[in-house]
């Protein structure tokens, strides 16, 4: 049975007034404010790193314990933000701010799992960092998503001053 968040019609404010108090009281926007821009330092050290690998077949174990780090990184921050989604609308994910953010976060950390099972199943070092291309691929564009989320709410906050 479809649930009131997938249909609903969105309305075009991102915010309720409400929505808005929580999520600038909740130390957990502060804490996703922190996760976001170390996520994709992380994201970009080790993007730098399995491409070296790719390239020239050096540097396997660095773009290993990067990719590793990175999962973990994804993880915090994927379990934090549903704090922040349960403080903020009331609900863990899915909230009808962020519905299809969260439905591309879920294929970033399948991604990034599959990563860890085919790692752990010991398939080729080249099989290993094309499902880490992969899944940093889904995450750039999941990253433009709640970049794109940011922008709205700032423009909606800037409607209303």
């Amino acid at each position: 049975m479809p649930t009131e968040t997938m249909t609903s019609v969105p309305s075009r404010q991102l915010y309720t007034s409400e929505e808005r108090a929580r999520r600038d009281s909740t130390v957990w926007t502060t804490v996703q404010g922190v996760l976001a821009p170390l996520q994709f330092v992380v994201f970009l050290v080790s993007l730098g790193l399995v491409l070296r690998f790719m390239m020239s077949g050096i540097g396997y174990e660095a773009a290993t314990i990067s990719i590793i780090l990175k999962t973990a990184v994804l993880l915090t921050i994927m379990v934090t933000g549903a704090i922040w989604e349960k403080v903020v609308f009331g609900q863990y994910l899915f909230a009808h701010a962020f519905f299809w953010e969260d439905v591309v976060s879920f294929l970033v950390i399948a991604l990034h799992l599959g990563y860890v099972w085919a790692l752990i199943a010991g398939w080729s070092h080249a099989d290993q960092m094309w499902i880490a291309l992969a899944a940093y691929t889904a995450y750039v564009i999941n990253a433009a998503q709640f970049i794109w989320k940011l922008r709205m709410a700032r423009l909606d906050a800037e409607g209303r001053t």
